[in-house]
């Protein structure tokens, strides 16, 4: 009897070992706090959890990990598995999904810049050039047209944003400068200092960075129907940590991509864009919309001469530029 038990105990302690061995823990390196524009990684670290029974976890921190500026870095070299950024922070490091930043594209829904970012992640060259930083692309966060809050006098008509300092990163600060803007480049951590200092008198983001990073504090106006662009911000994993995991728990991480998307879409639509309109009125924040008219001039400033910049600058890198910029514009033509 006593070499039964024995036998047992063994068995269960064998077991345990066992278990533990097969648990799994990723790092996610985020920034700044739970908001809109991370719920879809907290769903995903949810779905895979349940789906594994706890044995995968993702942990996801909020700053502590890494700056957001060098995320894709720390991919790169395993300092965590997965992270997220955005192309404009870095347009040298990832210049093939810069596409996707470029002014005035026409994207209508946060659903169509879903199937968008994913047609772009999906192309050889786009995935070689990640792959340069052991980076695999995994899901986009899909944001709506960038509007400015700014402090002081509100600007009546596109003139008067000459000489104005902005923070608008990527295609959308190129487009700014067409108007006489002067853009600043720098990451959503740093806006509200900025500022707050005066450096910037007007922020580029979209609604509920926004209200996150606290520009709607001491902003006096917005603009209602700027709508230059956008920016993309993919969650990418370290390459070498998607291959090393079980088929059970990459199973559990790639089939639960399109929920935690789906996820991410109605919590921006609902929670965010309904919260939205009562905070910029609850502060006084005054609407600045420009004409029809003035919205044509301002995408036909920015728009073509952008678009044929990345082009040129793209193809001299050796990458399918063209290619890459035919396949957003005819996606969004055929949608729309």
């Amino acid at each position: 009897m006593r070499k039964y038990l024995n036998r047992t105990a063994i068995a269960a302690v064998t077991l345990a070992f066992a278990s533990q061995a097969l648990a799994t823990e990723w790092n996610v390196s985020v920034w700044g706090q739970r908001r809109a524009f991370t719920e879809h990684v907290e769903r995903l670290a949810e779905l895979v959890s349940e789906k594994t029974n706890g044995e995968f976890t993702l942990v996801v921190n909020y700053g502590g990990l890494s700056n957001n500026k060098e995320n894709l870095d720390g991919i790169s070299i395993g300092a965590f598995e997965m992270a997220q950024f955005c192309a404009g922070y870095h347009r040298d490091k990832n210049p093939s999904i810069t596409v996707l930043e470029l002014p005035f594209l026409g994207v209508t829904s946060l659903e169509q810049e879903v199937e968008l970012s994913m047609a772009v992640y999906q192309h050889p060259a786009v995935q070689e050039d990640l792959g340069r930083w052991n980076a695999t692309l995994l899901m986009p966060s899909p944001l709506p047209q960038y509007n400015l809050v700014g402090s002081g006098d509100a600007p009546s008509t596109l003139d008067d944003f000459a000489g104005l300092s902005v923070r608008a990163t990527g295609g959308i600060g190129a487009a700014m400068e067409t108007i006489g803007a002067v853009p600043t480049s720098m990451s959503a951590t740093e806006v509200r200092q900025a500022m707050d200092s005066g450096i910037v008198k007007a922020v580029s983001f979209a609604p509920h960075a926004h209200m996150s990073f606290g520009t709607i504090e001491n902003g006096t106006w917005w603009t209602t129907n700027l709508n230059p662009g956008t920016v993309n911000c993919p969650v990418v994993v370290n390459s070498d940590a998607l291959a090393d995991l079980s088929d059970e728990h990459r199973e559990a991480l790639l089939g639960s991509v399109d929920e935690a998307l789906d996820h991410y879409v109605d919590f921006y639509s609902n929670n965010t864009m309904n919260a939205w309109g009562p905070a910029l009125e609850e502060r006084g924040i005054e609407s600045v919309t420009f004409t029809d008219a003035e919205i044509a001039s301002f995408k036909e400033a920015a728009a073509a001469p952008a678009a044929a910049a990345w082009i040129e600058d793209n193809t001299a890198r050796g990458l399918p530029a063209q290619e890459l910029y035919d396949l957003v514009t005819g996606m969004i033509a055929d949608a729309n």
